[in-house]
């Protein structure tokens, strides 16, 4: 019958499908980001007191990259590096003030719609993709709702997560219960006083209602300054910043942090059943390990690190998660998975007496300084069964920025012509088809300034230089962060300027703890020299563009305010 001939037609074409699916050279890929995670939190980077089984599973069974460095030592310039496989000076998305990264989401700076990020080279190879989690690269720029920097806008097919970062009035509030309560009617109260108010007006002038002008003033004043006093209330973050979107909706206003982590988890595992069939890209980007460390009740106290450990096993169980959900999907081998951080830990953050921050292991400083490797040395890890060799370790220097380019390579596309690219493809090192990393050099920016820069000889490979220009000025003195200020400076009286620079191998000294001289390094002269070429030769390829991150671009614009309801009067908390 000529139903069933259809029916076997759809039967075959369906088999042929999965067919050229399985044997297909695009893999799907899903790359995991970390938020402020320390390089020395990890068991598979040295870390014998908390534990990580499931990462440390990726680095069993895939490369472990001991070198990898991030484009930028806070949030919002590495993720644009990570995206676009540029130096963030190239799009603006750096500073020349205290402000390095989007501070609110009231500002109308953000990623330049001129960039292309690996997203959008995947989705023009055939590829659905998503970002889950954290963005922070902009949301509005001219009014509250055009979204003009919302990942949609960047190659993103799908997106549900956090479009700023989190930060500590996110999570705990004690009092936020309560006042939510109360704010959800308070909208409807004020309505009730504005219409009364109207009523006794119009009946007054009309001559309907005999009520004394006072009183209907006295109404009036009342609503307004009922409207001020609780708007003036909003000026926390937490009501405009800590929000959850799905899509282009606000879902969650102010969002319960402590859940955010379970919820996302679920929107993940929901793409990865809905385009079982198609080749994907998944960017999950955790809001672990970022203060306030919002962490679920079962996982308080599990670990030997106070509430950052505690955060930090729950992340691991939520990578865990994803991986069963691959792994039952029967995407396992079809698979490449990227584990890493956007930048070192934060020393600086503490819980009282208690450290908040992450552990960078050996390696001097932390986050937000933009030259000691505490701030830019971060955990790379990526498995592809069968394609990647399984427990190899690669101490070649590479780049978060080599994500872009790898991925290019991954779908069949290809990188754009127009503009330098900074990150290099990563799949001829992974597989071993060339020893040496395409890294010769690599810059370390704080903001715009320049701050120190590493040589990695092609004619050696156990020699890798790092030359400090410019290094913070720790607080107070004899401590190993800038513990007064919360956050290292780049410029000005909290930096000190080395001339001549200073000079490290770190091959031998990777803490960086004995600067080496003429008298100690038969090579000093050449390798100040040689960077130094290379410093003047990369700043040759810096196009000027408007700083995004600078004080025009990044300052609070009421208008800009997200809301889903009538402004001001925007919570929604299911």
């Amino acid at each position: 019958p000529q139903g069933m001939h259809h029916s076997t037609l759809d039967l075959n074409s369906q088999i042929v499908c999965q067919a050229q699916r399985a044997t297909d050279d695009k893999p799907n890929i899903v790359l995991i980001m970390a938020d402020d995670l320390g390089i020395g939190d990890l068991g598979c980077y040295g870390n014998d007191t908390i534990r990580t089984p499931n990462i440390d599973r990726l680095a069993a069974e895939g490369v472990k990259l001991s070198q990898h460095i991030s484009a930028a030592s806070l949030c919002t310039p590495s993720r644009t590096a990570f995206l676009t496989g540029r130096y963030p000076i190239r799009s603006g998305m750096v500073s020349d003030e205290n402000t390095r990264v989007i501070h609110s989401l009231s500002v109308p700076a953000g990623l330049p719609l001129n960039e292309t990020t690996f997203a959008a080279v995947a989705k023009k190879q055939g590829y659905s993709t998503a970002l889950i989690g954290k963005w922070h690269q902009g949301l509005n720029s001219r009014y509250r709702s055009d979204h003009n920097h919302h990942p949609y806008n960047y190659g993103f097919d799908y997106f549900y997560g956090m479009p700023f970062s989190l930060f500590t009035p996110c999570w705990p509030d004690p009092s936020r219960d309560t006042e939510l309560a109360i704010s959800c009617r308070l909208w409807i109260c004020v309505q009730l006083l504005a219409v009364t108010a109207l009523t006794l007006t119009f009946g007054k002038l009309s001559c309907w209602f005999r009520v004394p002008w006072f009183v209907i003033l006295l109404m009036i004043l009342f609503t307004f300054l009922l409207c001020c006093v609780w708007y003036y209330s909003y000026t926390s973050g937490l009501y405009w910043d800590c929000i959850l979107m799905r899509e282009e909706e606000i879902t969650e206003q102010p969002m319960k942090a402590e859940r955010a982590g379970s919820i996302m988890m679920k929107e993940a595992v929901s793409f990865l059943e809905r385009h079982r069939e198609e080749p994907f890209l998944l960017f999950y980007s955790f809001l672990h390990v970022h203060v306030p460390c919002p962490t679920m009740e079962n996982f308080i106290g599990t670990s030997k690190h106070g509430l950052y450990g505690d955060n930090v096993q729950e992340m691991d169980f939520f990578v865990g998660k994803l991986l069963d959900a691959i792994d039952n999907l029967g995407l396992r081998n079809h698979t490449v998975i990227y584990f890493t951080s956007d930048h070192g830990g934060q020393l600086e953050s503490r819980l009282g007496h208690v450290q908040l921050g992450g552990w960078n292991g050996i390696y001097k400083g932390g986050k937000g300084m933009g030259g000691w490797e505490g701030g830019i040395h971060v955990p790379g890890l990526l498995r592809w069964p069968g394609k990647l060799p399984a427990g190899k370790v690669i101490e070649e220097p590479t780049s978060l920025m080599d994500i872009f380019p790898t991925v290019a390579a991954l779908t069949g596309g290809t990188v754009p012509q127009d503009r330098v690219i900074d990150g290099q493809n990563l799949m001829p090192l992974l597989q071993g088809a060339v020893q040496h990393s395409e890294h010769e050099f690599l810059f370390h920016y704080c903001g715009v300034y320049l701050h120190a820069a590493r040589w990695n000889p092609k004619d050696s490979k156990y020699t890798m230089w790092k030359v400090h220009y410019v290094t913070p000025v720790f607080q107070p003195p004899g401590a190993q962060a800038c513990y007064e200020t919360k956050l290292c400076e780049c410029s000005g009286e909290g930096v000190r300027y080395h001339d001549p620079p200073l000079l490290f191998d770190l091959s031998r000294d990777p803490s960086e703890s004995t600067p080496l001289t003429g008298d100690t390094e038969p090579l000093y002269e050449l390798v100040i020299k040689t960077v130094a070429d290379a410093v003047q030769a990369h700043r040759k390829t810096i196009i000027p563009v408007q700083l995004q991150l600078g004080k025009e671009l990044n300052e609070d614009r009421v208008w800009l305010k997200p809301c889903c309801g009538v402004f001001p009067f925007c919570l929604y908390s299911p």
